[in-house]
């Protein structure tokens, strides 16, 4: 009975220590590790607690910085009047390059060469405008015809320098937008034919594993006629391309009411582009105060030029070549219908502008002439065909 009596009252503590001496190792470390656990989740929800005040409160902390220690800035977009600047050849001036307060931008670089490349071969030209009745004669007898086009897919190199002023007195509307769609057409692809040429040598060149000196001054050239300061190569493929005929229609119709206003007949302006120089015609619409005008031309096809050279080199219409350049990679072909989309800053109107474009180009069939070729007029053309 003594002996049970024994056993019985041995405690945790006797326990531990005849345990100890055998060599066990008895600790309350469950008991630690369970508190330990807690005093971490504590501290990392006031950390992540801190973490998200901080990133709620900063946008309202930067702005409220920039506002207090930022001076305000007023930025004015002068693309319009700097281009007409150069028109006039005022940016051409050295003293004005050189002087450190004035840097040169990609865009300015575009407007120099605008101004060699459009104006100064626009100056060289004279146009001769001819009667609607002469027009329709011309073309019956090149049998030029916009059937045959759709057809055979091959346009006339007709170069026609000014719009009949009898576009706005035929009463048949179908064979006011056919005149004037055998007009502008061919202006289009010549354009373009001399887009592709360079491409066709860009890449020549590219392919090469060493080039030449003339290589280069070419390609430095070309940098600078697509005004790409850093040069770039990617973005200067991106540039170096095409407006699908389609889309080029379309805005000069959107533009110029199929080739009646006052802009296109006495300006030779098919694209609505803005001057703010003495050389341009003012909008009888324009609101007062304005300085603006549309630009004139002695030629439609130095429109042509100056409106490709816009498309493929302005900032506003970056993500239409980005979208052009994965259709050509992917599809090796273009489609108006989804650029027009990002032709949204060319007018006031942003969005509703590309619905009346796309509008345009569906009830007139005109993609009908994207894949249309110009009969070629040199060697080089020919080998595109």
């Amino acid at each position: 009975m003594k002996k049970n009596f024994n056993i019985n009252f041995m405690d945790i503590k006797s326990l531990r220590k005849i345990l100890s001496k055998k060599g066990f190792l008895i600790s309350r470390k469950s008991i630690l590790v369970k508190q330990t656990s807690l005093q971490n989740l504590y501290k990392i929800c006031i950390a992540s607690l801190l973490i998200i005040s901080f990133f709620y409160l900063l946008p309202g902390s930067y702005k409220f910085v920039r506002k207090t220690f930022q001076p305000n800035l007023e930025i004015e977009n002068s693309s319009n009047q700097k281009l007409s600047q150069v028109l006039e050849g005022k940016l051409l001036d050295e003293n004005i390059i050189n002087d450190e307060k004035f840097s040169i931008t990609d865009q300015d670089l575009v407007y120099q060469q605008l101004y060699g490349e459009v104006t100064e071969e626009d100056n060289l030209e004279s146009g001769v405008r001819l009667k609607a009745s002469v027009l329709y004669q011309l073309f019956k007898d090149t049998n030029y015809n916009l059937k045959d086009v759709r057809i055979n897919k091959i346009a006339k190199p007709v170069e026609i320098g000014k719009l009949p002023y009898e576009l706005k007195e035929i009463k048949n509307v179908k064979k006011r937008k056919e005149l004037f769609i055998q007009i502008v057409l061919p202006l289009i692809l010549e354009e373009n034919n001399k887009i592709l040429l360079d491409r066709k040598k860009l890449f020549a060149i590219l392919n090469k594993n060493n080039n030449s000196k003339a290589d280069k001054e070419w390609l430095n050239k070309k940098f600078k006629q697509y005004g790409i300061s850093k040069k770039d190569i990617p973005t200067l493929k991106r540039r170096m391309d095409i407006i699908p005929p389609s889309m080029g229609i379309a805005q000069a119709a959107k533009e110029t009411g199929w080739g009646t206003s006052r802009f296109a007949l006495e300006g030779n302006a098919l694209f609505g582009q803005w001057t703010y120089s003495d050389k341009g015609i003012k909008p009888a619409a324009a609101e007062s105060g304005t300085t603006h005008k549309v630009m004139m031309f002695n030629v439609l096809k130095s429109s042509v030029r100056a409106y490709e050279r816009n498309l493929n080199t302005h900032k506003s219409y970056r993500m239409m070549r980005y979208i052009r350049a994965i259709q050509r990679d992917n599809y090796g072909k273009l489609n108006s219908l989804e650029l027009v989309d990002y032709l949204d800053n060319y007018a006031e109107t942003g969005k509703e502008y590309t619905v009346i474009l796309k509008k345009i180009i569906q009830q007139n069939s005109l993609t009908d002439f994207d894949d249309v070729k110009i009969l070629p007029n040199s060697e080089a053309v020919k080998n595109l065909i």
